[in-house]
Formats: structure tokens, sequence, C-alpha cells
């Protein structure tokens, strides 16, 4: 029964986006669950605390978040379906919407391509620092090149066909407890001292949630990059996620790109192991062709999920 509504939602979400307008009245729910993970980790997460209280901590938080957004989706869903009957699907497909994220990721990255085309490296620095998370104020026209593309491959997953996935296996309450743990993973689920236990649920349930998605998305990005499979079964384990370099390696692969390699967070650098054994030295013309091979990528998806509703309608 979600199936269509998830299909929907995927296309609505790809064309108009979650508006500024709506997001300037009501925000977005991601900024809930947000602030309730905020919360719980300045009020439960005290540096005094022993580790395993902290780990404690954490499972709580997490527990707490996947009774709210499970809760909130089953009351959403019942809801509609009692208000509206056989037209619930409409209320349901706008309730999933914010949960996709192919269009904005789209946006997002092309964002930083544009100045990098224009050779304003400051202004695609400042684009990719919205999308990443490491130090960019240094990156050169290669550097932000990568990483935009390596971000476009990873959250093709987190971002895309993650959220279907639990859509079409849970509906609302599968898609938005998805997204719960997505984003205290992304807030707390950091390996630094800080967050070590208290966020250590979090890493490990978004670690399971991610686990059938990742590969999907490398076999989608393979598809429709028309190659890179012997690149995703050799260097996706070279990622520090046991997920992340499913799509990564198999973008590099499709694309015959080296990503990843040594980076810096917080100004600490970090020797990573580069993914795929192609050329590094990318540039906006690359971000416009991993963006080709993400676009068709989210054309199969759709297509693949299209017709498991109609075999299922």
């Amino acid at each position: 029964m979600v199936e269509p509504v998830a299909v929907l939602a995927l296309a609505v979400e790809a064309v108009i986006g979650w508006p500024n307008a709506l997001h300037r009245r009501i925000g977005h729910p991601v900024g809930a669950f947000a602030a309730i993970i905020a919360w719980c980790e300045k009020t439960w997460n005290r540096p005094e605390s022993a580790e395993g209280w902290r780990r404690l901590a954490g499972i709580l938080c997490v527990l707490l978040l996947l009774i709210l957004a499970v809760g909130g989706g089953l009351l959403l869903e019942q809801g509609l379906r009692l208000v509206a009957g056989r037209w619930a699907w409409i209320g349901i497909t706008l309730m999933a919407v914010p949960g996709m994220a192919a269009g904005s990721l789209y946006r997002h990255v092309r964002a930083v391509a544009v100045p990098l085309h224009d050779r304003r490296i400051e202004d695609a620095r400042a684009a990719v620092s919205m999308i990443v998370g490491r130090d960019t104020a240094r990156l050169d026209e290669a550097g932000v090149a990568r990483a935009a593309i390596e971000s476009l491959a990873e959250s093709f997953c987190d971002g895309v066909v993650a959220p279907l996935f639990w859509l079409m296996l849970g509906g609302l309450p599968g898609l938005w407890a998805y997204k719960a743990i997505n984003t205290a993973d992304s807030l707390i689920g950091h390996r630094e001292p800080r967050w070590r236990a208290f966020g250590w649920a979090a890493a490990r349930l978004d670690d399971l949630l991610n686990l059938i998605p990742a590969r999907l998305s490398g076999l989608l990005l393979c598809v429709a990059g028309g190659g890179g499979w012997g690149t995703m079964l050799r260097d996706a384990g070279r990622h520090a996620s046991p997920n992340a370099g499913w799509p990564e390696a198999a973008m590099a692969g499709a694309l015959h790109f080296s990503l990843a390699g040594p980076i810096a967070y917080d100004g600490v650098a970090q020797d990573k192991a580069w993914i795929g054994s192609g050329r590094s030295d990318l540039s906006a013309d690359d971000i416009d062709a991993a963006l080709r091979v993400y676009l068709r990528a989210c054309l199969l998806l759709g297509l693949i999920a299209g017709l498991f509703a109609w075999r299922l309608s």
C-alpha cells in the first residue's frame, strides 16, 4: 500500500523539494529530531559521568527518537486513513516528501559546480562546506570537486535510497525512524572522546539501517555509470564506514576517478585511503559527470520502485 506513495514522494521532492517559504514558517521535520538530540546530549552526556552511563544515556536517546518517530508516523498514517479514506495516500505522500532528498542533493552539489566553472574558488569552497564536514578553507579546485562528488555518492544512500527503502518497507513510521537515527548519527555518532560513548548506539543502529541500502546504492551507481563493479568490490572496505564505501567506490569506479585520500577535520589531518585508481585532479566538469550518473541512478531507482508498486498493486 505504501509503494506508490514512495514513488510519488520521491518524484515530488525531486521537482519541488522542501520550499524555502515553508521552511521559514514551520522548519523541517529533521530539525525537530536535531533539537531533541541536542537536548539529550546537553542534559545526559556530561564529561564527568562514567563511560558506561554515557553509553546507556545514548541508548535512551535513540529509544526516545524511535518512540517519537514511529509513534508519530503511525498516528499520522492512521489519522489520515480515518479522515480521508481512499484519498489518504495524498496526505501520506506529502508527509513523506520532506524525508526524501533527491532534488535537494542535486541542487546542493550543482551549487558547487557552478562557481567552480567560473573559477570562483572561494564561492565553491563555501558551497561545498554546506554538504561536507571536512575543512574546506584551503581546498584547491580538485579538492573541492572530490569533496562534492564524495558527498553526492554517499548521500545518494542516506538521502535517496535508504529513505525510499524504509518508506516502502515500513511506511511513514519506517521512513521517519530512519531519518531520526540518521540525523543522530550525523550529530553524535563520532569517534571523538566527547561523543564516542554517547553516540555509540546511534552510530551502530545507523550502520545496520544502511546495510542493505548502501549496497543497493552501489549497484545502482554502477549500472547508471556503465561500470565500476571491480572498483566497488575491491575498494568499498577502504572507507572507515562499513556502508559509505559502497556508493563512493561505485562512483569512483564508474567514472575512473580516485576519491577520498588525505583530508583534514577540525584542523587535524587524516591520512584516509584512496578509493578508486583513476585520476584525482578533478574539476567542475567531473562534478557534472557525477551528477549525470546520479540522475540516471535516481531514475533507475524510481523505475524499480514503480515496478514493485505495480506488481504489488
